[in-house]
């Protein structure tokens, strides 16, 4: 028996949506009403989402780990099948399930945020405390 996720505990004052049209609707208006750009989570075959805002707590979990490159800034990223945050406006934190590479090596991403929407910018921060800025146009779907 697999042991219990961290989601159990949140999921009964939680809204969960299932399918992959109704949790990329979801997931995006999300991002978008927090003020995080769209494409900062670019999934696919999604299966669940779930949000509880009373805690703030987010869920997503899709088939597969997926690798994703935002060309505009080159930089890989790894999602696993479950992601898991706290969410407030402007800011991830406790962040599970997303890695970066840097260089040779992955390092896990705990952190996003977005300190002043006038500058234009998102900082990302790993487990290890190093931190890298980017504009956020780079995490912008493609119209």
């Amino acid at each position: 028996m697999a042991p219990p996720s961290a989601v159990d505990s949140y999921r009964n004052n939680a809204e969960v949506s299932h399918g992959e049209a109704a949790c990329k609707k979801m997931l995006a208006e999300l991002l978008k009403d927090l003020g995080l750009p769209v494409g900062l989570l670019p999934f696919n075959e999604l299966t669940e989402v779930g949000y509880s805002k009373e805690e703030g707590f987010l869920w997503v979990v899709q088939k597969k780990k997926v690798e994703h490159n935002f060309k505009a800034i080159n930089q890989l990223v790894s999602y696993a099948t479950e992601i898991t945050a706290m969410v407030e406006p402007r800011k991830i934190k406790k962040l599970t399930g997303v890695k970066t590479r840097e260089m040779l090596i992955w390092l896990s991403v705990v952190e996003v945020y977005i300190n002043d929407p006038a500058s234009g910018k998102i900082t990302f921060k790993t487990r290890t405390g190093l931190s890298d800025t980017f504009p956020v146009s780079a995490f912008q779907p493609k119209a």
